[in-house]
């Protein structure tokens, strides 16, 4: 993952261990005073969002435990030699179609949000420009038919919003 996604991962963590997690405690003992829990769908409701709450918590601590964090920033190309499209590089093309331009940040598959042009490593779109420099042209093959790109330019970049 990219030091965004770890900076991230880790805000998420402890939101849930500092804010949300005390909060579920609290609901579940407001439906417990409430008195029979047989029919009590305030407390089950409770349990199942600890119960969701949890497993978040364990699946963030996992994931941090064992991610290898790529900082793009610290890679230093060859002198002269273009940047190359790589794991947590922007990356500007045109589609060579419509001329249309677009910026993807490849990144990992729980940063992912298309929404902000954050695109996992495993998509065909990154597949295909992973690899390449600026200047290349690239045709890769997406659900809707072929795709065609002009690599405009890469950056090696770490934003931190």
């Amino acid at each position: 993952m990219t030091a965004r996604g770890e900076m991230l991962l880790r805000k998420e963590l402890e939101r849930l261990k500092s804010v949300e997690r005390p909060r579920i405690v609290a609901a579940i003992a407001e439906a417990r005073s409430h008195g029979d829990l047989s029919e009590n769908a305030e407390y089950d409701a409770a349990k199942e969002e600890q119960g969701l709450c949890e497993a978040r918590i364990k699946d963030i601590e996992a994931k941090l435990a064992s991610a290898n964090i790529i900082d793009v920033t610290k890679l230093k190309p060859a002198s002269g030699a273009p940047l190359k499209v790589v794991f947590g590089a922007t990356v500007t093309v045109l589609n060579v179609d419509n001329d249309e331009e677009i910026t993807y940040r490849i990144v990992g598959e729980d940063e992912a949000d298309i929404d902000h042009n954050l695109i996992s490593y495993k998509t065909p779109i990154a597949k295909g420009l992973l690899g390449k420099v600026e200047e290349d042209e690239v045709s890769i093959k997406i659900p809707k038919g072929t795709v065609t790109y002009e690599i405009v330019e890469v950056k090696y970049e770490n934003p931190q919003d």
